[in-house]
């Protein structure tokens, strides 16, 4: 039963998230807002939307903080191995210049980040270490927001039209509502799994929740790179981890101080080397690519990195 409980979860929890983005971007658009500044707020939130519910769900629960952090890791790690890995498989993967000296690195940073908060804050992301994250965001947002007015031309522009207000509300309540049931069915489930096969929630929030928090950023990464439109499935990537860990991670710690798990300091220095590794991937060659054997290589370290996890178990 929590096999299926999950899954529908899963569904009502990433049909929620495409609600709230159709109805927030039609009313956006209703009051004349640019498709450039929608694009870089509420789209970029929406694909982030299921983490956040998770999260917040995650957070305000009675033993069930672990999968708070583990969500975020675990998507993370997702998001660089699987879904980059992948998608340079399928075509090899293009960067652009500001990417490569702003977003990258920061993506890359994030885990580091978080590590360094813990240490100082004895094994606890405190509400002053979600600050800290709430901080990094709100810069990241703003130097965003700047570059891409200032260079329109490297800003990829939803095609978005005006909705009725009425029917743009409906669509914000039901998303909203979605978004809160689909995380409520999830959490208890993903808990209940843990304890039938004798793992940690950890081990279930870094890869059941996970992939599954992850699937609107599969989606739109894999679309992208059949389509040959590499530079998005990177650029979905990598905003994507920038806002899983300075803005839903700070809010989950704000509302509620999250202890560190067994050994999320290894979880942690994985997810650093596979930002590490992207960053080196697009600095080291002329093209500025993720060629297929790199992403073969995400890919299989990803699998080593499992085989690993599972076995500590």
């Amino acid at each position: 039963m929590d096999y299926i409980l999950i899954l529908i979860g899963f569904t009502v929890l990433i049909a929620g998230a495409h609600f709230l983005v159709e109805g927030a971007s039609g009313l956006a658009k209703r009051f004349n807002v640019s498709n450039l500044i929608i694009g870089l707020t509420v789209v970029a939130f929406g694909t982030s939307a299921p983490e956040l519910v998770v999260n917040l769900v995650a957070a305000l629960g009675d033993g069930t903080t672990d999968i708070a952090l583990t969500n975020i890791i675990g998507s993370n790690m997702i998001n660089i191995y699987v879904i980059l890995g992948f998608a340079a498989l399928v075509y090899p993967i293009s960067s652009q210049r500001s990417s490569r000296r702003f977003d990258i690195p920061l993506s890359f940073l994030a885990p580091i980040v978080i590590l360094l908060l813990l240490l100082v804050t004895d094994n606890v992301l405190t509400q002053i270490g979600g600050l800290v994250l709430l901080a990094f965001f709100i810069w990241f947002m703003v130097v965003t927001v700047r570059k891409a007015i200032k260079h329109p031309e490297t800003a990829v522009e939803e095609d978005i039209k005006p909705m009725k207000i009425w029917l743009a509300s409906i669509m914000i309540l039901g998303g909203l509502g979605s978004l809160i049931l689909g995380a409520q069915l999830i959490v208890p489930a993903a808990t209940s799994i843990a304890v039938s096969w004798g793992v940690s929630q950890a081990v279930i929030g870094l890869t059941i929740v996970a992939l599954g928090t992850s699937l609107p950023e599969l989606a739109t990464s894999a679309v992208a790179a059949f389509k040959k439109n590499s530079d998005i499935a990177l650029g979905n990537v990598i905003g994507s981890n920038i806002f899983n860990v300075f803005f839903i991670l700070s809010i989950s710690a704000i509302i509620r101080p999250l202890p560190a798990y067994k050994n999320i300091y290894a979880d942690l220095l994985v997810a650093a080397l596979g930002g590490l590794l992207v960053l080196l991937f697009v600095s080291t060659n002329k093209k500025h690519s993720i060629k297929r054997w790199g992403g073969a290589l995400l890919l299989l370290i990803y699998t080593v990195y499992l085989v690993w996890m599972i076995s500590l178990s």
